[in-house]
């Protein structure tokens, strides 16, 4: 297996940790799951604030609701397969952002 696939499944699975982490951590401290309705609900200071929780924190909310929502509506398989999709490839972009932050903060090698 190439180095680079290696590195970009480190980068995914440590997105879908780091928005889980993000997203049950919102819940335990609000008792509410977090949704991206913090934008329209909070005033303007703390949706600004809600604006990096939910860049890292929406791979976890589109599984969230995209599990919940087929159990309850019945989505079609495409729609879960997009969903999916999209969820994971940002989680691999915020993994990548988040292991490139711990580079710079000196926690992984060089």
């Amino acid at each position: 297996m190439a180095v680079e696939s290696i590195d970009s499944f480190f980068a995914l699975a440590i997105g879908f940790a780091f928005a889980g982490m993000l997203g049950s951590g919102y819940q335990l401290l609000t008792a509410r799951p977090a949704s991206f309705r913090l934008l329209e609900r909070a005033p303007a200071m703390l949706a600004c604030a809600a604006v990096p929780f939910l860049a890292f924190a929406a791979p976890f909310i589109i599984m969230r609701n995209i599990v919940r929502g087929s159990r309850v509506v019945g989505f079609h398989f495409s729609v879960v397969m997009t969903a999916t999709i999209v969820s994971g490839l940002w989680s691999l972009m915020s993994g990548t952002v988040a292991i490139s932050l711990l580079t710079a903060l000196g926690v992984f090698g060089a």
